[in-house]
């Protein structure tokens, strides 16, 4: 049975726009640093706050919020300002984690191609792929390197050889991450291939180059972007979205439409990692919202310890965190500073 998601509601008081400033971040950085350590998604408006995760961790990130908006507290009249290694030690300090991590650990959970077996690394995986073989649509919600497409991959490939389905459709948005599209060569599905690269990838190594390529040829392996989906309906038949927080909601509207008889759908994205025009709500961020309470529907949020890639990867994550959120407390202390010389300027 897959963990159940709980919302959690958190009122911090006494309300302060100045400290729940504070306790965001620029940016909203803070929080976005506990949504991608511990797997959930956190929205608030004033001082009221809502978390969305697997109920353990849900209610731990509740306590914890509490515990950081305390330290915001004024001193001496002056509100105090969240470094970003606090909230980094805070986290460090839930054992939650580890205690969730033994949940599911009794029965052993794998995926069988014909290239060998395929077995999850972490109890989160193991939870993913159970959830992917139990419900109609599954989302992979988490960072990079936590082998969300890869195991959907996986599957689908399990299911084709098992004749549970007919056919594996892949597929993204061809969204522009600071690249235009207009000035790549070739025609279009040469131009938005470089995007579908990754999918390739897995199913080559799960089922050889020729005989994708043959499936590709017979059309039971079909690799496309997004835009490709209106329109159709889709029977018996295996469907992974990735790169889905680049999706607007009409477009994961669009796609989760799509879902015929005997089908199942699978799809994955990184909310901290949306390439979407400023002020476009990610369609990712929308449906977690929008589905939760729909029984044939699982969530999985992967955490940083769920990432499988070199070690030396959640190493480079985590400075270019470190790095990115040091920028912004420095443009931030820039801003601060100028607003005061203005101020003293024309008292």
């Amino acid at each position: 049975m897959a963990n159940p998601l709980l919302t959690v509601s958190v009122h911090l008081e006494p309300a302060s726009m100045d400290r729940l400033a504070s306790l965001c971040g620029p940016f909203d950085d803070n929080l976005k640093q506990i949504e991608r350590r511990l797997g959930v998604e956190i929205n608030y408006r004033d001082n009221h706050f809502q978390i969305l995760g697997r109920a353990i961790i849900a209610k731990a990130v509740a306590d914890l919020l509490r515990d950081l908006y305390v330290e915001t507290a004024p001193v001496k009249g002056k509100i105090q300002d969240l470094d970003p290694q606090v909230v980094h030690l805070a986290i460090q300090e839930l054992k939650v984690l580890e205690a969730e991590g033994n949940l599911d650990e009794s029965k052993e959970i794998y995926v069988k191609t014909k290239r060998g077996v395929i077995k999850p690394r972490t109890p989160n995986q193991g939870q993913y792929i159970q959830n992917i073989l139990n419900h109609d649509i599954c989302f992979g919600v988490g960072p990079a390197g936590t082998g969300k497409t890869y195991l959907a991959v996986a599957c689908a490939v399990d299911a084709l050889e098992r004749q549970e389905i007919r056919r594996i459709l892949l597929t993204r948005p061809a969204v522009e991450a600071g690249e235009k599209l207009g000035f790549l060569p070739g025609d279009l599905s040469q131009k938005v291939d470089p995007y579908l690269r990754p999918l390739y990838d897995a199913l080559f190594e799960m089922l050889g180059f020729e005989k994708v390529e043959r499936l590709i040829e017979r059309n039971v392996i079909e690799v496309a972007p997004l835009a490709y989906m209106r329109g159709r309906t889709l029977n018996d038949a295996f469907v992974i979205l990735d790169e889905s927080q680049n999706t607007t909601v009409e477009q994961m509207k669009m796609f989760l439409t799509r879902i015929g008889f005997n089908s199942k759908a699978v799809i994955t994205g990184d909310i901290t990692q949306v390439d979407l025009p400023r002020n476009t709500r990610s369609g990712l961020r929308h449906a977690i919202e929008v589905l939760r309470d729909v029984e044939e529907v699982s969530f999985n949020f992967f955490q940083s310890g769920d990432v499988v890639r070199h070690p030396v990867v959640s190493k480079i994550i985590n400075a270019y965190e470190s790095f990115e959120q040091e920028q912004e407390r420095q443009k931030a202390a820039r801003k601060l500073e100028r607003d005061q010389q203005a101020q003293e300027s024309n008292p």
